[in-house]
């Protein structure tokens, strides 16, 4: 009898274990639907970590996720989680919705840039809005965040859309140069002139002026003033002199242009460049010579010391100095 009787006793224990406490199960936490987007936007920003690189000491990387019923609200949920895990370090990512979304419009997505500090998002954003232009629709820019809306973000993998996002945020990465060190193979305007005038057998104004008056002449000489109308207007120019102002120079002078002065159908004239004081005549010259024009050049200290040599100027009938009519129209 006594072995009987412990039996049912034994079952019913095991029934009572098996069986949870009423009390502990009132003291489970309830799981809402807040709880499960937390959890959702954990999972996308740790997948967003697994596939971001660095560029110059920033961590990066973009993801792309299926639209929710809310996108702005669950992206600011995943910026959350990666701003709170990089918090020590610097950042920026990219985070899209993809496909047909819940919104009036189904072909709007939600696009979402955050990081740390702001100045790597404000430059991702310029990159990015550039590449995305007339395809954003509204942007908020919050400084560490910024959220457009954004017609027809394609699903694709490696799709051209999330290329040129990530185009823009490595871009946005990239350390910036010091802004005092200058770029390699760069040369200062006084370098670039003294490199011009290497190349120039320049005249003084004398020289110039008895070339002009030469009876004979190798070649068809002219004398360009590349001044601009307000300089002249202000001191006036030299009569028979060609005015072709610096920024049609090349177009006027080039044999092949279609642009060019009738004059202007061989290689060997002689082309004499004057400006007000000789700096953008060398260089004007240096350009001649690269259209092939090798007998050009320019007169040391310009229109100044053309005066200062006491050389013909264009005066009136009062002898006030004058602006001299162009001649270009003769010779076109």
């Amino acid at each position: 009898m006594s072995r009987r009787s412990s039996k049912p006793r034994s079952s019913a224990a095991s029934r009572e274990s098996i069986v949870p406490d009423k009390s502990t199960q009132s003291s489970l936490p309830q799981r809402t639907l807040d709880h499960v987007r937390d959890q959702v936007a954990h999972e996308v920003a740790v997948r967003a970590q697994t596939k971001a690189e660095t560029v110059d000491g920033v961590r990066l990387g973009v993801m792309l996720t299926l639209p929710k019923s809310d996108d702005e609200d669950f992206l600011r949920r995943v910026a959350g989680v990666l701003q709170h895990q990089l918090l020590l370090q610097n950042h920026v990512f990219a985070i899209a919705t993809t496909g047909p979304s819940t919104r009036q419009d189904p072909r709007e997505n939600t696009l979402l840039i955050c990081g740390a500090p702001e100045t790597y998002v404000q430059r991702a954003v310029l990159l990015a809005s550039s590449k995305f232009l007339g395809r954003i629709q509204v942007a908020h820019n919050d400084g560490s965040i910024w959220v457009a809306v954004v017609r027809d973000l394609s699903p694709a993998p490696a799709s051209a859309d999330e290329t040129a996002i990530w185009d823009a945020l490595r871009k946005c990465a990239l350390a910036p140069m010091d802004p005092l060190v200058p770029p390699p193979g760069s040369r200062s305007a006084a370098e670039a002139l003294a490199a011009a005038r290497a190349r120039l057998q320049r005249l003084t104004p004398t020289e110039a002026y008895s070339e002009l008056l030469a009876p004979a002449v190798a070649a068809p000489t002219f004398l360009v003033d590349i001044r601009s109308a307000a300089e002249r207007e202000r001191a006036g120019g030299i009569a028979g002199s060609l005015i072709i102002e610096r920024n049609m120079l090349e177009w006027r002078l080039d044999p092949r242009s279609e642009d060019r002065l009738l004059i202007v159908d061989r290689y060997d004239l002689r082309v004499i460049v004057f400006c007000e004081d000789g700096v953008a005549s060398s260089l004007a010259a240096v350009s001649l010579l690269d259209l092939g024009l090798l007998n050009a050049t320019d007169v040391v200290g310009g229109y100044r010391a053309w005066q200062k040599a006491g050389l013909p100027v264009a005066v009136d009938a009062d002898g006030e100095i004058e602006q001299p009519p162009s001649v270009i129209d003769i010779l076109e």
